[in-house]
């Protein structure tokens, strides 16, 4: 997403879609049903929320030594201020949808796992690194099958099965989906501030 008034207006429709969970969140805080039934909206174990966070920060150190190691940090793309702000939305967006609706979770644990396996394959597979959008004079989508393109893609899948697996670990009884989005933050900015650090950021939009 490249467009800055596409990219407001995601940021505007997700903290939409933030407020109304966090009314959620505090109903049912406050003893009240969930009047939305907007999934995840209980608390989480601090301990797990620690976990989270160090599990991203590590995901994030091995895909940098790994792009360091395979000699594809200089392929990777250029972001701007206003698409790493996005990115800390995106977060919330992406685990509402993945972890807070796409799993089968009815027909105990092991189809739950495979679910998470399987929707974190189209997960990876939604991150523009494999493909990109070019407009009809273009043919609409080209394609990159180049080793960083499938690195980044098998990072953004272990990045899902570690989200998945902060929401239905055994630590998380309630199955809230803070641990999820505060990972997901933290992998997020960590993600801009290595840009940052290595010259991938240009300009506010």
């Amino acid at each position: 997403m490249e467009n800055p008034l596409l990219i407001l207006v995601a940021i505007v429709l997700v903290g939409y879609f933030f407020k109304l969970w966090l009314d959620d969140y505090r109903a049912m805080a406050a003893g009240n049903p969930n009047p939305r039934g907007l999934p995840g909206t209980t608390p989480a174990p601090r301990p797990l929320l620690v976990i989270g966070v160090v599990g991203a920060l590590v995901l994030l150190a091995v895909e940098v030594a790994g792009e360091y190691g395979l000699e594809i940090v200089e392929e990777q793309s250029t972001v701007t201020w206003l698409f790493g702000f996005y990115t800390l939305f995106a977060a919330f967006a992406e685990e509402l949808i993945f972890r807070g609706f796409l799993y089968v979770e009815s027909k105990g644990r092991a189809v739950l796992w495979a679910s998470a396996v399987g929707f974190s394959v189209l997960f990876a597979l939604l991150h523009p690194f494999l493909w990109e959008w070019t407009g009809a004079e273009e043919g609409w989508v080209s394609f990159d099958f180049s080793l960083k393109a499938w690195f980044s893609t098998l990072m953004v899948f272990f990045s899902s099965l570690f989200f998945y697996w902060l929401r239905f670990s055994r630590l998380n009884p309630r199955q809230s989906l803070i641990p999820c989005v505060v990972a997901h933050l933290a992998l997020n900015a960590g993600v801009f501030v290595t840009k940052l650090a290595q010259g991938f950021v240009e300009g506010l939009y």
